[in-house]
């Protein structure tokens, strides 16, 4: 005698409660989109000794900072679109728009590519 038929029956109710638990991860799939596509809109606010330029990672660390050879400190950070941190092996060859902040010895330290609308702003002037 198997007592456990009942409660793998396949009735209805339990059809439904299986649909819907199979659905609840996708349901909060539209918050997430509006949350990447809110991070496209909004402007990220920027250390007030922030630079701008245009980078090229050639061979990580070693860069290229508006066309000048440059190097990433040691625990260099570089944020992506979203805000997200990015490895340098991965953008490799690419000329970027970034705000950048160096570190005492003069190597770039954090990086932030810009969007669209970043790259369209202007820093504030340094005191």
């Amino acid at each position: 005698m198997n007592r456990c038929n009942a409660f793998f029956s396949h009735t209805p109710a339990r059809r439904l409660l299986l649909r819907a638990a199979l659905a609840a991860p996708w349901l909060g799939m539209p918050a997430l989109v509006s949350q990447r596509a809110w991070a496209q809109l909004n402007v990220r606010a920027f250390p007030p000794n922030a630079e701008r330029g245009l980078m090229v990672v050639t061979y990580p660390p070693l860069i290229q900072m508006n066309g000048q050879p440059d190097r990433l400190s040691p625990g260099s950070r570089i944020r992506g679109l979203n805000n997200l941190l990015i490895l340098s092996g991965s953008i490799v060859g690419q000329s970027l728009v970034v705000n950048f902040v160096r570190n005492p010895t003069g190597e770039v330290h954090d990086v932030w590519l810009l969007t669209d609308a970043e790259a369209a702003l202007k820093l504030p002037t340094q005191p």
